[in-house]
């Protein structure tokens, strides 16, 4: 029986939220026994069109057709009824239940009213052999690492037997080893006729293992089932970066006298070797891809990793610091872009949040605080780093993103640190924001501060870095600056090495 010419096609897709248009007439086709590649950059539609490929969402005007007839999925769950399934990035297993039971969610073989575990086995046995997990399917999801747990959510999708299977970065916590095996079980589905959706950030993986590529770019499609083998990596950053104004890298900080950071040959989970020097005065970016290694030397470097082996010198002259408590004690600031949950206490007021650190969790201005004195320094710092507010007696919860942002700079630079960690600290910001942090960087490194700056933005480490250290496979691979500064160079060498 020969198979139809197209498994899954999305015609005239538009989508908007409120004023904003996420997508606008997408085409977009996937044929039976071929990987079709679905790239662009952050904000270019990918989710918002995988998720009405998958049912999550209804577009506004558009239409999709399986094999030829039209279809109209009202949710993921009659999505996967109609034959299309899902590997989200983001985990959708239930911990306390065994790998069995999360393979069937409300959707377990019965035998009369009872479920029916020997045919659960009998299905989910072959598919985890496949996929090269060794452990028990009794093993509760709990007891299992994070790879092992997208090992099960990518063997819940293959159960139900898909005609499409769209894969949103299915990589991204593998192992080597795991991610081989997925490959292999990508072959296996061309194979059986499967069309195949990889959404991925790791172009090196898309030019192995892909048949064809669409690219999306502010909502429209720009490159459209081109063929991945007549194409190179350069071909791809080009379509998906475009022709958009590149910002200006700066010129060279002057380097300020004193002791820097110094690493040196630091060994530590996601790391290899790693030796970089960064001096007062400089804003120093660290890119890479997810699990690359900056990450690693943010953690490292305050106390919050483990590692192996090397040396961290900080600039008060202190080693690596044990926890966070004595890196802050040795005057390092560690600011995530993860507010909510690591940056701050959204119910208390903003002059609360600012001071928590330097006198509260450090006690540096005594054991008897005085109410007035910290709003008061607290409203200063707030004044300092443009948060715009009413009054700091405000919820925190009750301000923008970007300004929430900023209250957690202030409560850092409350503590004047010699060394400030940033871990993308303007994700979720907007335009505006982002230049106001950028500069308020610059005044802290131009005051004697080490900055050390990662951010899955590229343009914004273009714009706000002296220079940027590329990460691969957890090693340094590349040192960009000047006018070799781009974003497109940056993205290059993420993904080549």
């Amino acid at each position: 029986m020969n198979s139809p010419m197209i498994a899954l096609q999305a015609q005239g897709i538009a989508k908007s939220y409120g004023g904003v248009v996420a997508l606008k007439g997408v085409d977009f086709a996937v044929r039976p026994g071929s990987v079709h590649a679905l790239l662009g950059e952050n904000g270019a539609g990918k989710s918002t069109l995988v998720k009405i490929m998958t049912g999550a969402v209804r577009p506004d005007s558009g239409s999709l057709q399986m094999s030829g007839r039209a279809v109209s999925f009202r949710s993921t769950a009659e999505a996967v009824r109609g034959g299309v399934a899902i590997v989200a990035q983001e985990l959708s297993l239930f911990p306390r239940l065994d790998i069995l039971d999360n393979l069937f969610p409300m959707r377990e073989p019965r035998i009369g009213p009872f479920i029916d575990r020997r045919k659960m086995r009998a299905l989910a046995l072959p598919i985890l052999a496949e996929l090269g997990v060794e452990r028990a399917p009794e093993t509760p999801v709990a007891d299992l690492t994070l790879a092992e747990r997208q090992l099960v959510e990518i063997a819940k999708a293959l159960i139900v037997q898909p005609r499409v299977l769209l894969l949103d970065e299915p990589t991204s916590a593998l192992e080597a080893g795991a991610s081989a095996r997925l490959l292999k079980i990508l072959s296996i589905l061309r194979d059986r006729q499967v069309g195949v959706v990889f959404v991925s950030h790791i172009l090196q993986e898309v030019m192995e293992l892909c048949d064809t590529v669409t690219i999306l770019r502010d909502g429209g499609v720009i490159m459209a089932g081109a063929d991945v083998a007549g194409l190179s990596m350069g071909d791809l950053v080009g379509a998906m970066m475009g022709e958009k104004a590149r910002r200006q890298p700066r010129g060279p900080a002057p380097k300020l006298p004193g002791q820097g950071l110094q690493i040196s040959d630091l060994t530590a989970p996601g790391l290899h070797g790693v030796s970089l020097t960064v001096a007062r005065g400089e804003v120093v970016g660290l890119a890479g891809l997810a699990g690359s290694g900056p990450e690693a030397v943010l953690s490292a470097v305050a106390g919050l990793g483990p590692v192996s082996s090397g040396q961290v010198t900080l600039p008060s002259g202190a080693g690596r610091p044990a926890d966070l408590r004595r890196a802050i004690a040795a005057g390092v600031a560690y600011v995530s872009g993860d507010r909510r949950k690591l940056g701050l206490m959204l119910e208390k007021p903003i002059w609360e949040n600012i001071v928590q650190v330097r006198s509260i969790g450090m006690a540096r201005d005594g054991a008897v605080l005085s109410t007035a004195a910290l709003r008061q320094r607290a409203a200063a710092l707030a004044t300092r780093v443009g948060v715009k507010t009413q009054s700091v007696d405000a919820p925190a919860g009750s301000l923008s993103g970007g300004n929430q942002q900023k209250v957690v700079l202030a409560k850092w630079l409350d503590c004047d640190p010699s060394l400030l960690l940033l871990d993308d600290p303007t994700r979720g910001v907007d335009v505006g924001a982002r230049e106001e942090i950028n500069q308020l960087l610059r005044r802290v490194a131009a005051g004697g501060a080490v900055v050390l700056y990662l951010s899955t933005d590229l343009e914004e480490l273009v714009a706000g870095c002296d220079r940027v250290l590329v990460f691969h496979r957890g090693k340094i691979c590349a040192e960009l600056a000047g006018e070799g500064l781009t974003a497109q160079n940056l993205s290059h060498r993420m993904n080549g090495g």
